[in-house]
Order: C-alpha cells, then structure tokens, then sequence
C-alpha cells in the first residue's frame, strides 16, 4: 500500500509495507533494558480455579497475565501527566498518530563531573523547517541499547536548553534512545521534561515523549514519515511502537 504525502509544498510517497519498527520488543523476565530499578515485567499464565491459561500446561488457550512498568521496562510514550498533580493520561493527550519526523544523531559531552549530557549546540541548524517529531538517536550505537541494564548507572540524559529549544521550535513529539530525558537522581527537578512540556506555565498537554526507541545504523538522518503507536490507556505512560517510513519523491 503507497501513499502520497503533501509536505512543504512537495509531494511525497510513503510505502506502508515497509515499516521500520524502532520500539523494543519486551518479553517476560530480564532480556529487556531496565532503568530506575523497576522490576523485569512478567507474563504469567492466569489461574482461575482448575483452569490455567496455558496451551503448554494442558489447556485449550494461552491467557497470560501481564505484569510491566511502561517506565522501566522498554520503549514507552509518556505524557505531561507524568510531572502533573493533575490526573492526564497519554491516551487523552496523543490524538494524532501519523508525523513527519526527523532524525539526528548526536554524541553525548562528558562533563567534569563525570555526566554524559546531550547538549543543544549545533542542534538548530540541524533542524528541518516544518517537523512534528524529533527522533535523537545517541552515540554509540549499538545492539547493547536493547537489553541495557541502565538502573543505577548514571545514564546520558538532555540538557535543559535542548528540551526548550525543541519546544520552541514546535516540535510536539521527542523520541530518544535514552531511559530519560532527565538524569537518574535528580531530586525530583525534571528540568528537560518540564522544559520540553513548558510546565506550569504554558503546559502543551498534546505533546508526548518517548523513551527507550532503538534506531538501527541502517536508518540514515533525515526526515520520515512516522506512526507512533501506543495502547488506550488511562494512564501517564504506554509501551509504544514507533514505525518510520521513508518519504520518498514520486518517480
């Protein structure tokens, strides 16, 4: 299936056949990336008097109980709910689900105190005019990304003024390879989340963040046509499924 795609006074051609799927696939116990301590999720068969929801054990379906923290345990769309007294859940924040996007690839400064920063120098002339959604894809880059044990590390985050510059240039979907946006220990400040969602002050409560993606070496820098898919939660965060597509001119 094709598509055409009208963007910056240019028209383009989306193949939906060929995704690039950039999410984590999570599974049950500690083959997944893990930050913040939150445990490994869990898929356990349910147990409902004899019945055990297990083909493998004798029954006639599988019916796994699912046990995840969408923070801690893979790829996840979150919202402005996760820094808000205010109970906002992502799936009243994300409406639209089809973007064109770019992606950049940047390398962390380490700092004298010994913190990997993804700092906002030389990011807005990297920009392109007219983007809904900024793909940050770090350095390195590798296969490790997918199984990352991050708790307790001390893992690359953003800077602050990269999160406002994003903003202010009118991007409303972030997504980064990153467990946060924001360091590890931070005492609560959230500086970068609260900077990207201009919280309190003028709050984009449409915007979301996404964590934990993993962009293949194979997926150039440029602009894509994205799908950001997550599950109708009424909650701050959902396991997410991005997929780029190329844009491609018409022959």
């Amino acid at each position: 299936m094709k598509a055409i795609i009208d963007w910056q006074q240019k028209k383009y051609q989306v193949d939906f056949s060929k995704p690039t799927d950039i999410s984590i696939s999570m599974v049950s116990g500690s083959a997944n990336p893990n930050a913040f301590h939150i445990p490994s999720p869990r898929f356990e068969p349910i147990q409902v008097g004899d019945f055990i929801g297990s083909v493998a054990l004798g029954s006639g379906a599988n019916c796994e109980n699912l046990f995840i923290n969408a923070h801690g345990n893979g790829t996840h769309t979150e919202c402005i709910g996760h820094i808000t007294k205010e109970r906002i859940s992502i799936n009243q924040s994300l409406k639209q689900f089809h973007f064109v996007a770019q992606v950049i690839t940047l390398e962390p400064v380490q700092l004298a105190d010994g913190n990997r920063v993804v700092l906002a120098n030389g990011v807005e002339e990297q920009l392109a005019d007219g983007i809904e959604a900024l793909i940050i894809r770090t350095l390195p880059n590798t296969e490790a990304k997918l199984v990352q044990t991050y708790s307790g590390q001390n893992p690359t985050y953003i800077e602050p003024k990269l999160a406002t510059l994003i903003a202010n240039k009118g991007i409303h979907h972030l997504l980064i390879d990153l467990p946060s946006v924001d360091p590890e220990e931070d005492a609560g400040a959230m500086l970068a989340h609260k900077a990207f969602w201009q919280c309190p002050n003028a709050p984009r409560t449409e915007a979301t963040i996404s964590e934990m993606v993993y962009v293949p070496n194979s997926i150039a820098d440029g602009t894509y046509f994205l799908n950001l898919q997550i599950a109708s939660l009424e909650t701050d965060a959902s396991p997410a499924k991005p997929l780029l597509y190329h844009l491609e001119l018409p022959d």
